[in-house]
């Protein structure tokens, strides 16, 4: 539907959401992502410092919008690893098992064990701020020099294709931009923000919004600074209309979706489509873990064994604890199973 001035709806009711749109007088196309309960359950689980937890919740979003635009049968994964004190940040689309179904997304930090986990904050909780512009660059120092990876994974039988680009040092969305304009060559911006609105990191939103040229509108393979005709004019226009965009706008629940799009791109023609649902969604279990850990000898094993006789394992993304008999594990443990 194309967007109007009558564009109404519970502000709420687009949390935990991808919207596709176009821009029909242009040559553009984008997605708007919102996260609000999905959030929490991402960053509940492990006790960040804000700083980490801004960070996770950016590459949350980035999955988000990635992974609802492309063709996906089943995982898209994004990977930031530096050389800071924060040595990863990740996150999981996985895309609905059939069509109609709900999208899931996770995502998590690892930290390195010279005391990342005291990082300062890079904003004071309650306050929304903008990727690149509102202190989030305190925090993605916390990474240092690194790269980003996307990786699409479209389940057995098929080979994942990885593309990498080296950490842009204006932020996640600078470097997610800068990806498309290497692996894709289709100029690309996203922007990014992040608020709490409850005491104790309760209440935790997000919100993205993501713009690119639409292939084979102008030139095919154009890059950013080769643009030509009515390309040009269209993505300066975009980028121009995208910088006076408001943290709180994006972060919402205020406004709604299809209303900042209306209020952003109004001469425009903005036209939505389906809006994606989402949730958080963890893939581990204990038969995966066993499954990981049966490549061990018992001597390896034994060295994952604590004090109390068990082995132990935290989930990064869900932080689901499993306690297991060690004599159950590793490679003579599956040599001894009985085969049905």
């Amino acid at each position: 539907m194309t967007v109007t001035a009558t564009t109404t709806g519970s502000a709420l009711a687009w949390d935990d959401s991808v919207l596709p749109f176009q821009l029909d007088h242009s040559g553009l196309r984008g997605r708007v992502v919102r996260l609000g309960g999905a959030l929490d359950r991402i960053l509940g689980a492990r006790g960040y410092a804000p700083a980490v937890e801004g960070l996770v919740a950016e590459a949350a979003l980035v999955a988000a919008l990635i992974g609802q635009m492309v063709k996906l049968r089943w995982r898209l994964s994004l990977q930031i690893r530096g050389t800071g004190p924060v040595r990863l940040v990740a996150a999981d689309y996985f895309a609905p098992e059939e069509p109609g179904a709900t999208a899931r997304i996770r995502a998590c930090a690892d930290l390195a064990r010279d005391g990342a986990a005291e990082a300062p904050a890079a904003e004071a909780r309650g306050v929304a701020g903008r990727s690149g512009e509102w202190g989030a660059g305190d925090a993605f120092a916390l990474l240092g020099e690194g790269h980003m990876a996307v990786t699409l994974d479209q389940g057995p039988g098929t080979l994942p294709h990885q593309g990498l680009i080296a950490l842009d040092p204006a932020g996640i969305a600078a470097s997610a931009s800068a990806y498309f304009a290497r692996s894709e060559q289709i100029p690309t911006r996203f922007a990014l923000a992040q608020s709490c609105t409850g005491g104790n990191g309760a209440n935790r939103r997000a919100g993205g919004l993501m713009v690119q040229l639409m292939p084979g509108t102008d030139a095919p393979g154009r890059h950013a600074d080769t643009l030509s005709g009515r390309d040009t004019e269209d993505w300066t226009r975009a980028n121009l209309l995208l910088d006076t965009v408001e943290a709180e706008e994006l972060a919402g629940p205020d406004p709604s979706p299809p209303e900042l799009l209306l209020r952003l791109f109004h001469e425009e023609g903005p036209r939505v489509f389906e809006a994606q649902p989402l949730r958080f969604g963890c893939t581990c279990s204990e038969e995966k873990l066993r499954a990981t850990l049966a490549v061990h000898g018992a001597d390896e094993i034994a060295g994952m064994t604590d004090a109390s006789g068990r082995v132990t394992a935290d989930c990064h993304f869900c932080g689901a604890h499993y306690v297991m008999d060690p004599t159950s594990l590793g490679r003579e443990a599956d040599a001894e199973r009985p085969r049905t």
